[in-house]
C-alpha cells in the first residue's frame, strides 16, 4: 500500500519547448490532462485511429502505474475516446507518452496543437504472489459469466 503521509514524486520531462506539463486542474481532481503536442492539426477521420503525442516523459513512484483515460467530453460530446479503454503506462518506461485515439463518431475529428486530449491518473499497484491452485473457493455465482448476475 502506498502510504498516504509519504510525499510522491512524479518527474515530468518535457521533450518539446512548447509542451503543456500536465496539473490537476482542480484540488478535487483525480487524474490530470494530457494535451497534444503536435506541429500540425490531425485529423481523426470517423471509424479510424490516429497515434497523438504529448510531448513529455515521466518517471512514476515505485509500485505505481500511470493510466491514460479518455475524457469525458470528448467522449460523449465528440465520439473521441482512448482507444484500449485504459492505457496503462508502466513504472519502468521513459519513452513518450503517446495516446491513440478512436472517433466513434460519424464525422471527421480535428486534434490542435494544446488540446486536452486524454487525462492521466496514478494508480497503486498490488502484485500479489501467484499460487497455483487445483481447487478455487466456491461461491453462489461460480463460472456464471456475462449477464449471470441478474443485472440489466
Amino acid at each position: 500500500m502506498v502510504e498516504t503521509t509519504e510525499k510522491l514524486t512524479l518527474k515530468i520531462k518535457k521533450l518539446e519547448n512548447f509542451v503543456s506539463v500536465p496539473e490537476y486542474k482542480t484540488q478535487g481532481a483525480s487524474a490530470m490532462d494530457l494535451v497534444a503536442a503536435i506541429r500540425d492539426d490531425v485529423v481523426i477521420p470517423s471509424g479510424e485511429i490516429r497515434i497523438i503525442p504529448t510531448g513529455i516523459a515521466i518517471e512514476l513512484p515505485h509500485n505505481t502505474e500511470a493510466q491514460v483515460r479518455s475524457r469525458s467530453g470528448m467522449a460523449i460530446k465528440n465520439g473521441i475516446a482512448v482507444v484500449n479503454g485504459i492505457g496503462t503506462i508502466d513504472e519502468d518506461y521513459r519513452g513518450e507518452i503517446c495516446v491513440g485515439l478512436i472517433n466513434h463518431s460519424k464525422k471527421d475529428f480535428t486534434i490542435s496543437r494544446g488540446d486536452r486530449i486524454a487525462q492521466m491518473a496514478i494508480m497503486e499497484v498490488l502484485k500479489p504472489e501467484i499460487q497455483i491452485a487445483d481447487e478455487l473457493t466456491d461461491t453462489k455465482r461460480a463460472s456464471g459469466g456475462f449477464g449471470s448476475t441478474g443485472v440489466k
